[in-house]
């Protein structure tokens, strides 16, 4: 299912594609309060889902509403990963702003971060260039996973068992702040600097995911383009750090890293000025678009 969290008439809601610009409301018809209540009851809600785009007759374009963020109130930090495209490591390694980079390119285990829930923006929304004293605001298209089931991840679990669906993630960095703190969560923590979207994909409508094709765009330039079978830590493996020892909860958000391109690996830095336009591109999520401002 390709899910979408939406406002209407200043009330949001949560719907499902049923073409490609065809979306119905699912709110009233399965009582369903908001994104993280639907991943908490998606077992028991699938039939009457599955009902609702047989049956309804009632249509929403595209064009009549405002998409927000998939999940708009996440309960907690975003989980986020540096480094784990191969290119990027090498790229982000020799640029001066890895407070790691002394242990080499490569990391030998998962860089984990994160940023805070106050950072979800949704597709549209400004980012906003204000937040950053240093002029270095940055791009960083990724891959985001949406945890489906609670618990720790044990020796014998399969890590593919915990995984609701996919979304895309801007992970905007202002990249001086993060450089003069040696650390990551002040630079990549500002308000709106996490914008999410534009659908949220369920696991069952993936074929073939190391064939994805992630892809950022600026001002219609590509910058950053990549498979996703191109991580050195794969999924299976993000999860299962994350979650061995931190029991992981429905609704978790893990941001899977970003490939090379981003504005920091140019020669001047290309970081991003008011009135850009950078979109976020993975098919079949969609296109995650924000204007900088």
């Amino acid at each position: 299912m390709k899910l979408i969290t939406f406002s209407r008439n200043g009330t949001s809601r949560v719907g499902v594609f049923s073409g490609p610009d065809d979306i119905i409301d699912l709110s009233d018809a399965c009582a369903i309060a908001d994104m993280n209540d639907l991943i908490d009851r998606y077992d028991a809600l699938q039939p009457a889902i599955r009902k609702c785009i047989a049956e309804t007759k009632t249509r929403l374009k595209l064009s009549e509403v405002k998409v927000l963020a998939p999940i708009p109130n996440v309960r907690r930090n975003v989980w986020c990963v540096g480094k784990n495209y191969y290119d990027h490591a090498q790229e982000f390694s020799s640029s001066g702003f890895d407070s790691s980079a002394s242990r080499g390119a490569v990391p030998s285990h998962p860089i984990i971060f994160s940023k805070p829930p106050s950072s979800v923006s949704g597709p549209g929304d400004a980012i906003d260039t204000a937040l950053d004293p240093y002029d270095s605001v940055d791009y960083e298209a990724e891959l985001a996973i949406v945890i489906g089931k609670p618990g720790r991840v044990k020796a014998d679990d399969d890590p593919w068992s915990f995984v609701f669906g996919i979304t895309l993630i801007n992970d905007v960095t202002a990249r001086e702040v993060q450089k003069i703190h040696s650390q990551w969560l002040l630079g990549k923590g500002p308000d709106g600097y996490c914008p999410m979207g534009p659908t949220l994909v369920t696991m069952d409508d993936i074929q073939n995911f190391d064939a994805l094709k992630l892809e950022c765009y600026v001002n219609g330039e590509v910058r950053q383009s990549t498979l996703l079978k191109d991580l050195i830590f794969d999924i299976p493996t993000l999860i299962r750090t994350i979650g061995q020892s931190i029991s992981l909860q429905p609704g978790d958000i893990i941001a899977t890293g970003t490939p090379a391109g981003v504005g920091l690996g140019f020669s001047p830095p290309k970081y991003l000025k008011k009135g850009d336009t950078v979109s976020v591109v993975m098919e079949p999520v969609g296109s995650l678009d924000n204007v900088v401002i």
